[in-house]
């Protein structure tokens, strides 16, 4: 089954990218070139990977554990609606997701 997601990136560009449900929103967003850096690989030590969701789109997600909420205490830009992509595995139920990369979004591995 085909996932779409669409992401808004950091110039307000939207970025439309397929994912099969299981792999993370991290992957999806990496695969499609977005400036999501996942320093930690998905363990949930850093905010590297911060999203933005979409407001309609919030609470259809699983709630955030309070290890992600700690996490994203210390993300650039963070908002009510803010997730860790590499916490959001990908299901037919978000079919249609859309989440913004925050403009204060840095990934190194592009520099």
């Amino acid at each position: 089954m085909s996932i779409t997601i669409t992401f808004i990136d950091p110039h307000g560009k939207p970025v439309t990218a397929s994912a099969e449900a299981g792999d993370s929103l991290l992957r999806v967003g990496q695969a499609a070139g977005l400036p999501l850096e996942g320093t930690c690989e998905g363990q949930m030590a850093c905010s590297t990977c911060h999203v933005i969701v979409a407001a309609d789109w919030f609470d259809r997600l699983p709630p955030a554990s309070e290890e992600e909420e700690d996490m994203l205490d210390f993300a650039a830009g963070a908002r009510r609606t803010s997730r860790l992509s590499c916490q959001i595995e990908l299901t037919g139920e978000i079919d249609g997701l859309t989440v913004r990369v925050p403009s204060e979004s840095n990934d190194l591995r592009r520099m």
